[in-house]
């Protein structure tokens, strides 16, 4: 068994007696779900295409599906029920944007039996996984809807701009009404291919309290892991520097997003593959179950945690081979191959009243800065912190300390050290080995960046304007005869300087 949340966590195939959510059989509710979906996505297919107006995201249709059937839907045999969709056309934009076409869509959906998937989580949730592995259905409260009702302009700007992200991709938000009980679903993308045995999987926030896994989950086949566990069981993830560059970009990217929308206590659900420890492998506790064979190629874009973080969608295509299954390429600190499958999760909680009272009475028992809730600034902040830093790395040459052994993508460093004034009006030509200690900085989208072990997203450099100290800037060529060195500059000024010469 294994924790399935927002974003997708595979886990095991339900083999106990069949579950009820609000007094509705998981049976029942399967079937609504599909008859319902098929109805509103084949009825949508009517509809002319236009462009997506400000008054779309607040439509809701709804439609009534008695089991005798009528003039517009087939008979069933479960309960009468209701079923609405909000923003149809909304989200058939952003299916239509990940390249899902209406009838790859209703055959995902509709064609085979949704498979029920374990949940051993505390939010009492229902989870579906499709039988080609691409979609996942949850079911979600009142409150978490209404809030992704809130979401939907922002998201739909954000998808816009930035397609290849680690954030939930939402395809579709409806709700069944049943027996006086509304259940409401969303559909979303699978992080975790079925095929693919996950040796590892971790939810991280960054905190430390309370962020270990009780004994009861760890007494799983294949328990979900959390901060305080990684730090003990690992030492780090390592990548190359344009994987590490391009993964903690989109990162930053979407934990500023989430800031914007006052969004807190989100997860990264990480999942690692050894590859030195066995080959792939079918039906294993750790995954969603099945024969160990993929169903059919992905058809949606920027659906793999490769895709996410570089590409172009036709470009991206060529990461998702066999051998990877979209998964990004690393390594551990004993040199072990592996492959990483991550997404964030659980971004339908903002920083409400409740939140804000949950934190107050932590923080006066605990450290305020270590407890999950916090304000979404600050949250977004140490998240960023912890995983550039604790989890993910970049692969060091082994000649650190020079120039060409530091990754960068433009012929050009940038050296960085404190000096005294005077020392540096007194100074004369500089050679390269007098920077061997400096800090190291590489220009990358006319932005600086630390490119040392121990840099974080987040350049803060805290100096006496009264001392005399200066940050004293070197730009390096590629070619080891070609250094130069400019006149001291403050720190703003070096910043200024630095985007102009790019």
């Amino acid at each position: 068994m294994s924790t399935t949340t927002e974003n997708g966590v595979g886990g095991s195939r339900n083999t106990s007696e069949e579950k009820t959510y609000k007094k509705t059989t998981s049976s029942a509710l399967k079937g609504a779900i599909q008859l319902g979906i098929g109805y509103t996505v084949g009825n949508l297919t009517s509809k002319p295409d236009r462009d997506v107006l400000m008054q779309d995201f607040y439509v809701v249709e709804s439609v009534f599906l008695p089991s005798e059937g009528s003039n517009l839907t087939p008979a069933h045999h479960y309960p009468d029920f209701r079923f609405k969709t909000y923003a149809p056309l909304a989200f058939r934009y952003f299916r239509e944007l990940f390249g899902i076409k209406p009838d790859d869509y209703l055959y995902s959906i509709c064609n085979e039996p949704l498979i029920e998937l374990s949940n051993p989580g505390a939010s009492g949730s229902l989870f579906y996984l499709t039988s080609d592995d691409e979609f996942i259905i949850k079911t979600v409260q009142h409150k978490e809807a209404e809030f992704l009702q809130k979401l939907l302009p922002g998201y739909y700007m954000n998808l816009n701009q930035n397609p290849r992200t680690l954030l939930p991709k939402f395809y579709g938000l409806y709700c069944i009404q049943s027996g006086g009980v509304n259940i409401r679903l969303v559909v979303m993308n699978n992080v975790l291919p079925r095929s693919v045995k996950m040796h590892y999987k971790y939810d991280l926030k960054g905190s430390t309290y309370k962020r270990r896994a009780s004994r009861k989950e760890r007494e799983k086949a294949c328990p979900v892991y959390k901060d305080l566990d990684f730090q003990d069981m690992h030492e780090g993830l390592y990548f190359d520097a344009d994987t590490y560059n391009a993964l903690m970009k989109t990162l930053q990217r979407d934990c500023r997003v989430l800031e914007s929308f006052k969004i807190m206590d989100y997860s990264l659900l990480l999942a690692v593959h050894v590859l030195d420890q066995s080959p792939k492998e079918g039906g294993e506790p750790c995954q969603a179950g099945g024969d160990g064979k993929r169903p059919v190629a992905q058809r949606v874009l920027y659906s793999t945690a490769m895709e996410s973080i570089q590409g172009d969608g036709k470009a991206a295509e060529a990461h998702t081979t066999d051998d990877t299954m979209g998964g990004i390429p690393a390594k551990s600190h004993k040199e072990e191959k592996l492959l990483i499958f991550l997404g964030i999760i659980d971004i339908l909680q903002s920083y409400r009243f409740i939140k804000k009272l949950e934190h107050s009475w932590k923080a006066l028992v605990y450290d305020g800065d270590s407890v999950s809730v916090h304000r979404p600034g600050f949250y977004a902040n140490r998240f960023l912190k912890f995983m550039s830093t604790s989890v993910f790395r970049k692969t060091q040459s082994k000649s650190a300390g020079s120039c060409s052994s530091v990754p960068y993508d433009r012929d050009t460093c940038i050296y960085v050290r404190t000096l005294n004034w005077h020392t540096c009006q007194a100074m004369g030509p500089v050679n390269k080995d007098d920077m061997a200690s400096s800090s190291t900085f590489t220009l990358e989208d006319s932005a600086i960046c630390l490119t040392s072990e121990q840099s974080t997203m987040d350049v803060e450099v805290d100096m006496d304007p009264d001392d005399g100290s200066v940050l004293d800037i070197y730009l390096v060529s590629a070619h080891p005869l070609a250094v130069s060195r400019m006149a001291p500059y403050s720190l703003n000024s070096a910043l200024s300087l630095t985007s102009a010469h790019i």
